[in-house]
């Protein structure tokens, strides 16, 4: 995918869900893989013509595993002119040795997303932008089906009223496939997922599961997400 094409699909799904306003200061999430660094890419260009004029700043939530390499990362900001920030923490030790969890994704993300929205608060951020593509819609809406009884999904622009921060996701309408084609175009720097349990979690079983039914039902995920948008989900619309 080229960056226009990626550009086109970003803007479109924040002028849709009016993500972006003039002077908002958007603390980016970089976990260092293709999907966040796709979306620093994304928005660092948006900046120089969108409209509306704002401001970027990139956060890590380091989880302290100790073998997560950020130097391509931080060159890469210091390249777009981004200030990047680098949280260290101990969730990594809290998860896998003090609660041991056998299931520490849910609670991984509660905490990373906590540590990641502070910071942006202490930033001065009034928004906090998530790397969340299309995939990752669909795949949410199935492991809510099957483990939840439930059919939901995040929504493209949330309000934390407790935080006082909107969480937006630029990201919707870009498919993981054309995120992996811009990583390989434009040789993101990325790096290695340092989790133990990186590729065997419901996450993956879910995503390999979504590739064997669009194998067997071609358009099968074009309709999963149409049915996200007109499911009349609290924050999505139709279009």
């Amino acid at each position: 995918m080229k960056l226009q094409r990626l550009l086109s699909l970003t803007r479109q799904a924040i002028d849709a869900y009016e993500m972006i306003e003039e002077g908002d200061q958007i603390a980016v999430g970089i976990s260092g893989g293709k999907d966040s660094l796709t979306l620093l890419y994304a928005l660092h260009s948006l900046k120089q013509f969108y409209p509306k004029s704002f401001s970027l700043t990139g956060i890590t939530v380091d989880l302290g595993f100790g073998n997560l390499d950020l130097e391509p990362v931080k060159s890469l900001c210091e390249q777009f002119l981004i200030p990047y920030t680098v949280i260290s923490t101990d969730i990594g030790k809290i998860l896998f040795d003090s609660r041991q969890e056998s299931n520490p994704c849910s609670l991984c993300a509660k905490m990373r997303k906590g540590a990641l929205n502070q910071k942006a608060k202490e930033l001065g951020c009034n928004k906090v932008a998530y790397a969340h593509h299309k995939d990752d819609v669909i795949e949410t809406i199935l492991l809510s089906l099957l483990y939840e009884g439930r059919f939901h999904s995040f929504a493209p622009k949330t309000y934390l009223d407790k935080m006082d921060l909107f969480v937006i996701r630029p990201m919707i309408y870009v498919s993981e496939a054309d995120v992996i084609g811009f990583q390989n175009k434009y040789h993101l720097p990325v790096c290695k997922n340092p989790c133990p349990v990186d590729g065997h979690t419901k996450r993956e079983y879910v995503k390999k599961l979504t590739k064997q039914l669009e194998k067997e039902n071609h358009g099968a995920k074009t309709r999963i997400f149409h049915a996200i948008q007109s499911s009349g989900i609290n924050g999505w619309k139709e279009e």
